[in-house]
């Protein structure tokens, strides 16, 4: 449908990762039609979602906790083959076999109150008149860069985990990474063995989880992260509250000192870090993996969020506007999250489209 120049539609699903796609396969399951019914807008130049970033040492063996998406499983995966390559050509094989038509790359630009009850979605493609959207944009363009004192006399190397691109960049030089999350020791182990000296510091002393992880953990792990949303507080990363898992990689590293953590630096100098206590370190590369914030800036014009910065959730849905849905946002942002909250998100938009009919187009 398209009249005064804008497309409508029932729903736009925004971006294409593992949330955006579970969304669209339950809208199109529920019999919403692509391109007709629903669009997926997704800013990326091809499939994976940010998967399609992540550096190419990160094999699919050193991949934590994938979960297939809805409908069908990936298999016969090379484990030795890059993630990156791995999952970006599972999300394109998803995308044709269900065919969800995917547009790309489109950027969404802004959401705004349009006419008659609906959403105007602003992308670099044009407009979209909607009775609902679905926000599955992730957080991988908005990674967090933590400031400190002195930070810009640095005389050497900052980056952000996102801009890692391997450990040889790192030969021979001396590295402070910062953050205790998965990706920030995923690329210290790569980094250490090729380094002159690596030191690790993190904000909180890291926790590292033993034995199995199964359903009754992970639900209890989502409810402190969605306690948060539900507060309208910026959720933490699910990963935050479930430690990071002991693997025999990050036993050796531990056993050899190689994850032997100093707490967070008090300021950068231009040779390197300090503490209070007189301790210094020099450096010639500070890694940043202090991981991201939700990329959910092109919302504003919808003034969902609390005065805690966050947006008070019901499930997936944004309390300020039961049009809006989140997922892959605070508790539904890991793999499996991403896909229970694309199927719960369409069945509540079911409901309310159900209960508002379409106004006629003119």
């Amino acid at each position: 449908m398209n009249y005064t120049g804008v497309r409508a539609v029932e729903v736009v699903v925004v971006g294409a990762g593992q949330a955006g796609l579970a969304a669209a396969f339950h809208l199109r399951r529920a019999g919403y039609e692509p391109d007709r019914d629903f669009v997926v807008l997704d800013h990326s130049p091809r499939p994976g979602g940010a998967w399609q970033f992540r550096w190419p040492t990160l094999t699919y063996d050193k991949v934590h906790g994938m979960h297939a998406l809805p409908g069908m499983e990936l298999t016969g995966a090379d484990p030795r083959r890059p993630s990156s390559e791995v999952i970006g050509a599972y999300f394109d094989g998803y995308e044709q076999t269900f065919g969800l038509r995917v547009h790309r790359p489109v950027s969404v630009l802004a959401v705004r109150e349009g006419e008659g009850g609906r959403l105007l979605v602003e992308t670099s493609q044009g407009p979209y008149a909607t009775r609902a959207l679905i926000n599955a944009t992730g957080t991988w363009d908005r990674p967090f860069w933590p400031r400190f004192p002195g930070q810009e006399t640095f005389g050497g190397r900052q980056l952000h985990s996102s801009q890692y691109t391997g450990p040889e960049a790192f030969r021979g030089a001396r590295v402070v990474v910062v953050g205790g999350g998965t990706s920030a020791v995923q690329q210290l182990l790569e980094i250490a063995p090729v380094a002159a000296a690596t030191t690790w510091v993190t904000r909180r002393p890291p926790v590292f989880r033993e034995g199995p992880f199964g359903e009754v953990e992970g639900r209890a792990a989502v409810a402190l992260v969605e306690e948060r949303v539900r507060r309208g507080l910026p959720p933490r990363s699910v990963v935050s509250v479930t430690g990071l898992p002991m693997t025999d990689a990050i036993r050796r590293a531990r056993e050899s000192g190689v994850l032997e953590r100093l707490p967070l630096f008090e300021r950068i100098t231009p040779a390197g870090v300090s503490w209070p206590d007189g301790r210094t370190v020099e450096a010639d590369t500070i890694l940043y993996g202090t991981g991201f914030r939700a990329a959910i800036d092109h919302l504003a014009p919808l003034k969902l969020r609390e005065p805690g910065g966050g947006i008070h959730m019901a499930g997936t849905r944004a309390v300020r506007d039961p049009r809006v849905h989140l997922v892959g946002y605070g508790p539904s942002a890991s793999t499996i999250g991403a896909n229970r909250a694309g199927r719960a998100a369409v069945r509540d938009i079911r409901r309310l489209l159900a209960r508002e009919p379409a106004p006629a187009a003119g």
